[in-house]
């Protein structure tokens, strides 16, 4: 006489805890309260803060300040890579964008081909060596080929 035995894999246990974490979840997303899940969501959508400029990993940082050597010299210090990406930061307090706008465009001047953000914050100015992230290599790429159309057709 042949016995066959019917064991229980791994399959059988994999498949009851999947039936537990179901029937577990299942309750607590009945218990719910509908006007409950909805509420983060238009919390969220009217109290967005503007996102900041994509950065990528620095190399070297300049900030404006007593001491702090002529930015072209800093500059010229500095050991360059094609890859990397000069970002010229003001922030500003509290209507004082215009000037802050000034003093970075200023500081793209003396830098050359830099990329300027200006936002707000606690005021300072600062100068950033990195590698793009891929975002702003995006905004870069777009930049480049912006300044390559006729001038007619500029916005």
């Amino acid at each position: 006489m042949m016995s066959i035995k019917v064991g229980t894999g791994w399959q059988t246990i994999i498949a009851d805890l999947s039936m537990i974490l179901f029937m577990l979840t299942a309750s607590a997303v009945a218990r719910q309260d509908p006007k409950a899940q909805a509420a983060p969501a238009i919390t969220r959508a009217t109290t967005s803060t503007p996102q900041l400029a994509p950065r990528g990993e620095p190399v070297a940082v300049w900030i404006a300040g007593e001491g702090a050597p002529p930015l072209k010299e800093w500059l010229a210090q500095q050991p360059r890579d094609p890859r990397q990406q000069v970002t010229i930061t003001a922030s500003y307090a509290p209507g004082a964008m215009n000037e802050a706008l000034a003093r970075a465009q200023a500081l793209a001047r003396e830098a050359g081909d830099a990329r300027v953000v200006v936002e707000p914050g606690s005021p300072g100015l600062r100068v950033v060596i990195g590698y793009d992230a891929p975002e702003a290599r995006l905004a870069r790429t777009l930049r480049s080929s912006a300044q390559t159309l006729p001038s007619k057709d500029r916005p």
